[in-house]
């Protein structure tokens, strides 16, 4: 029996085109761990999903180029429109490594559209010395920063280092080094650093470096979307139960994701986008 094939997705497409890539592939049983990363390596995106089918839940597991990571939001918006085209719209249960989280897939027109709920969030201060590492690995400093979002420790299945700068300029110039970059985040336990700009009190935009993951910077980033609804609302942010980040215009490849979300501190969040066929 030949092995089963990769679907290959863009989540959070935008007008159907641009969106993240990733893997994703659905099998009765999991590869081992070392023939999913050599897979996820060869795919050669951010993040690809593995899934199985385990009675009524799917088992996940997710793999970047480099390493295993516990929770990637777009691979899992691509996971759901991958179950969608393979066994109809609902929602399904999906039991990550350490959380269980569900992903609804639906055709919309000629693509489909998937929304997670997360895992459940949690934010808190980062250390002043990690922020002065970060802010000059990307040659910004406390004058680029919005004092209406302090930098924090954000988390939604993985942690994330959360910038906010007050000018969209700041973000579009942003660059670093990568091996440097990998380095700060390992050292710091993070998956990302997500860098952000609010446009308004319900449009943001962001950038999001994944070096750890040797990834230089995904177009569009689920998991980092849903750790900043959390803090946003640990902020009390006038969010107003949704808003929009828009991703991957300064890297040639736009992106949108919807969020929603309630005011309970902590409770999963809700992310959606639409996801486009990759061709071959």
């Amino acid at each position: 029996m030949s092995a089963p094939k990769i679907k290959r997705l863009a989540a959070f497409a935008s007008g159907g085109s641009g969106g993240n890539p990733a893997g994703v592939m659905l099998s009765r049983e999991l590869p081992s761990p070392p023939e999913m990363q050599t897979i996820a390596t060869e795919v050669g995106y951010s993040e690809t999903a593995f899934a199985a089918s385990q009675g009524d839940t799917w088992r996940v597991r997710y793999f970047a180029p480099q390493m295993e990571v516990p929770f990637c939001g777009h691979a899992t918006i691509a996971l759901g429109a991958a179950l969608a085209m393979a066994h109809g719209d609902e929602t399904y249960p999906l039991q990550l490594n350490d959380t269980e989280i569900t992903v609804r897939g639906w055709r919309d027109g000629p693509h489909y559209r998937a929304a997670l709920n997360s895992p459940p969030t949690r934010s808190g201060p980062a250390e002043p010395g990690l922020v002065e590492d970060a802010l000059a690995l990307f040659g910004y400093t406390r004058d680029d920063l919005d004092q209406r979002i302090p930098p924090a420790l954000t988390h939604a299945g993985a942690d994330h280092l959360l910038i906010a700068l007050r000018d969209r300029a700041a973000l579009a110039a942003m660059a670093y080094e990568q091996p440097r970059g990998k380095r700060l985040m390992q050292r710091a336990g993070l998956i990302t650093v997500n860098l952000v700009h609010a446009e308004n009190d319900r449009v943001f935009h962001a950038r999001n470096p994944f070096a750890a993951g040797g990834v230089y910077e995904d177009p569009a980033t689920g998991a980092a979307a849903a750790a900043f609804a959390g803090y946003l609302r640990d902020l009390r942010w006038p969010h107003g139960g949704n808003f929009t980040i828009t991703q991957g215009a300064d890297m040639g490849a736009p992106s949108a994701i919807e969020v929603r979300l309630d005011n309970i501190e902590g409770t999963s969040v809700e992310v959606s986008g639409s996801v486009r066929t990759i061709t071959p």
